[in-house]
């Protein structure tokens, strides 16, 4: 014999009644005892119904007719006409007792937990007998059993404990004085040794299809839902979450504590008893296997399966009780156990130091208030003597549970779990492990909840895919590039290195677009999108994606502005990397690059800033790499402006000095503003940069900057600054001359040594290493303990819109496999 369940949507309405009766009328199920919970939702309008009547709202006859027009209505859309007569009357006069028992409610004015067991269990004594009447019509013989007169529990109403011995007899009795093979009971309800009706708990139902398993020794249970078995994480919040195909009762035991609302908790106990095993299955897909719970985990679908799930608990408040009295005094536990077991506050956590000065406790949000005043009344004489503080009550958590059976004999999975939810931010408040070591659990904020199931998940079933979030700033040349870049490359990374590269967040000076409902922006026509999204709020795109809160977020900035680079702060604060393009932050005040750079480490947070330098020329990870593995820095000398090196290149007299500028522009090798090309402060930056990774501890003004623009260039606008160059023409022409009179050519050279750097225009001899350096290239020598004659060269393009933005892409990587 098999015992069947059916609930929550699989008999929400008669389609899907219809559903259930198509799988029981399977001759594989021709012995078996089908189990149904209410009509969906039918639960909790009898309970609001009941108590409207209690608070004398006569709201509750409304609910009453509603509730049998509700039910009369299924059974005809159930039933042949001629067929309908009896279980219109079996209906009618479930609801004229129901209707009895709330007027008297309602008189009364008050609501025991003995009625308001005896008017819940009303739905499923109305669903088991339609569905009943639907089988038995479509000529399968089945039997309705009363669970009432089966179950037998004691009186605690609301969530009554079964007496399984005298329960087993009950059903044994009933089933031999039956030639029937295939029965249908509700589910949920039971009574007590006076027969006063009772419920078994909500979500109950799962629990009395174990309890008649148990009795008789039954093949399996199955458990019939909407989801195609347990599933290795939430499926509305987890995208790729999957069927576990097979798990132990323990594991199952865990994941429905800790959340999993495919079983009842209490449902495995019985069968686990008798080596029952329990099947979870899909009405809507019958076909499919979905999860068998059997004694021995099957193999894993984790990463060297070792994880079975993750699940968690909302709306959970942590209760901390802590003082130096508790050190050493045995009892204080078994107190405060005791004031919450007083008023029925269930316990679903502990953690307590190792100090013995403090203990925590997770408990439901709801319980909160009364927890507190139990405790706080239980220790009322330590709290007067200050021996213990009052109870410390944090609202707003969520606990978070790896479980998997395989856990006790593979070391370094709470590691594992705790640096993935840290790199993105997740802090944790508590942590518990059983002694069994098959569940590690922690609380956290729960406006942290879902990214920590997607972030373990991906951790532990997705070890060769890891999705990416993209929140970009700037999206002009450079940014513009970028965009197009990853477009491109999206499918590959997808298929080669499993990384989903999603761009999540687009803004400019005027507009910012994000994407919706946890999707990508769709970058086929982003650029239109970006027109119609909402105005630009610089403040209001940041506290947006900290909002948004995605996993893996990277904050990309390809601006040259100040106000974004002032953002970074708050950025890191939230465990959101940084790639910057803007060279503003790592140029500013010392003070500032330090705070920065110190946010990274505090935080466990990628910034990366290599385009800041040399564009996609891996100049600051080369010198890193070198300081790293304990070289030494005696000397830089580099050639650090793409823009300075095409315009000298390109500058022979033939043309104006000003018209090549121009042209450096208008193939965007220049900063919007090429004064701060020319100028040589953009070089100023980079050299400064440099020495800051270092560790020289050097400001803008320590910088011996040697200049060869007129000052009246600096003066006026952009425009005004070429109108000066035209009118020096001259100076340009003799700067070019006197270089070539020596053989030579002009190079805007950068230096560091002996804790100084300088930048200026050197005439630059044909031995040089500068001397063959072409149209945008930049060149870097390192000069080292380990490089000292022939230095270390890094050369390439040092600017162009291209490859900054590749220079972008790669430091973006690097955030991967930080």
């Amino acid at each position: 014999m098999k015992v069947l369940k059916f609930g929550g949507s699989s008999v929400a309405n008669a389609e899907n009644i219809k559903k259930v009766a198509n799988i029981v009328a399977q001759p594989k199920y021709a012995n078996a005892i089908v189990v149904v919970s209410a009509l969906g939702g039918v639960t909790d309008a009898l309970i609001a119904m009941a108590t409207n009547a209690a608070n004398a709202n006569e709201e509750y006859k409304e609910t009453l007719l509603s509730l049998e027009k509700r039910h009369i209505e299924t059974a005809q859309e159930l039933l042949p006409i001629n067929n309908q007569s009896a279980c219109i009357s079996s209906i009618k006069q479930h609801f004229n007792e129901l209707e009895d028992v709330c007027e008297g409610v309602f008189r009364l004015g008050e609501l025991s937990e003995r009625t308001k067991d005896r008017i819940v269990s009303f739905g499923e004594l109305l669903s088991s007998k339609i569905i009943s009447f639907f089988i038995h019509s479509s000529g399968l013989q089945i039997e309705w059993i009363d669970s009432r007169k089966a179950i037998t529990t004691n009186s605690n109403f609301g969530f009554a404990a079964v007496d399984f011995v005298k329960t087993t007899e009950n059903i044994q009795q009933i089933l031999a004085a039956s030639a029937s093979q295939l029965f249908i009971a509700p589910g949920f309800i039971a009574s007590d040794s006076r027969g006063f009706t009772t419920t078994l708990g909500r979500g109950g139902s799962d629990y009395t299809a174990s309890i008649y398993a148990a009795a008789v020794n039954a093949e399996a249970v199955e458990i019939w839902t909407d989801v195609t078995g347990m599933m290795t994480a939430d499926p509305r919040w987890v995208a790729n979450a999957r069927t576990i195909p097979n798990t132990s009762y323990r594991e199952a035991m865990e994941l429905s504590h800790f959340g999993a609302k495919v079983i009842y908790p209490p449902t495995i106990q019985p069968a686990m008893d008798k080596n029952i095993p329990i099947w979870i299955k899909n009405t809507f897909l019958p076909e499919e296997a979905g999860t068998i719970i059997e004694h021995i985990s099957g193999a894993s679908v984790s990463e060297g399966g070792i994880i079975t799930g993750i699940s968690s608990i909302n709306h959970i408040a942590l209760l901390s009780l802590e003082g130096s009295g508790m050190v050493g005094i045995p009892g204080f536990s078994k107190r405060l156990f005791e004031a919450l077991a007083s008023v029925q506050v269930n316990v679903i956590l502990i953690t307590q130091s190792s100090s013995e000065h403090s203990i925590c406790v997770a408990v439901n949000i709801a319980d909160a208030e009364k927890a507190k005043a139990a405790v706080d009344a239980a220790f009322e004489i330590e709290l007067l003597n200050k021996k213990v503080d009052p109870l410390k009550v944090e609202a707003e958590l969520s606990i978070i549970a790896l479980v998997g059976d395989k856990m006790r004999s593979h070391p370094g999975i709470a590691g594992k779990m705790f640096s993935a939810l840290g790199r993105n931010g997740v802090n944790i408040r508590a942590i518990a492990q059983g002694s069994s070591e098959r569940n590690i659990s922690a609380v956290v904020a729960f406006a942290d909840v879902k990214k920590a199931v997607n972030v373990l998940h991906e951790a532990f079933f997705e070890a060769a895919y890891k999705q990416l979030n993209l929140f970009i700033c700037g999206a002009g040349n450079v940014g513009g590039k970028l965009i197009e870049q990853i477009k491109k490359q999206q499918a590959y990374l997808l298929l080669h290195h499993n990384l989903q590269a999603r761009i999540t967040g687009i803004a400019t000076s005027k507009k910012m677009l994000f994407a919706e409902n946890g999707n990508e922006i769709d970058l086929s026509n982003w650029k239109a999108a970006l027109q119609e999204s909402q105005a630009m709020d610089l403040e209001g795109f940041v506290q947006t994606i900290v909002d948004k809160n995605l996993r893996n977020s990277v904050f990309v900035d390809v601006t040259a502005n100040a106000e974004v680079a002032s953002v970074y702060d708050k950025v890191l604060s939230k465990s959101i990397a940084i790639v910057a393009c803007n060279k503003i932050a790592a140029s500013s005040p010392y003070s500032n690059y330090r705070y920065l750079k110190s946010l990274s480490k505090e935080y466990n947070t990628p910034y990366l800033f290599e385009t800041n330098v040399g564009a996609a020329l891996p100049v600051i990870g080369t010198l890193n790499d070198l300081i790293k593995s304990g070289d030494w820095i005696n000397k830089i000398q580099a050639v650090l402006s793409g823009t300075l090196n095409f315009v000298f290149n390109n500058y022979d007299g033939t043309a104006s000095f000003a018209s090549v500028v121009r042209q450096a522009q208008k193939e965007g090798y220049t900063e919007p503003d090429p004064r701060l090309d020319l100028g040589g402060t953009d070089v100023m930056r980079k050299i400064m940069i440099l020495a800051r990774e270092i560790g020289e501890e050097m400001e803008m003004e320590d910088i011996k900057n040697t200049q060869f623009l007129p000052a009246s260039c600096f003066e006026g606008s952009v425009e005004d600054f070429y109108n000066e160059m035209e009118k020096h023409e001259a100076h340009f022409k003799a700067l070019y001359d006197a270089a070539a009179k020596e053989n030579c050519k002009l190079k805007f050279v950068a230096q560091f040594e002996n804790q100084k750097a300088a930048v200026g225009l050197q005439h630059i001899p044909s031995h040089s290493d500068f001397y063959h350096l072409y149209g945008k290239d930049n060149l870097v020598l390192f000069y080292t303990e380990r490089y000292l004659e022939q230095p270390m060269v890094i050369k390439g393009a040092g600017a162009g819109a291209d490859v900054t933005a590749s220079g972008v892409f790669a430091d973006i990587m690097r955030v991967v496999v930080s």
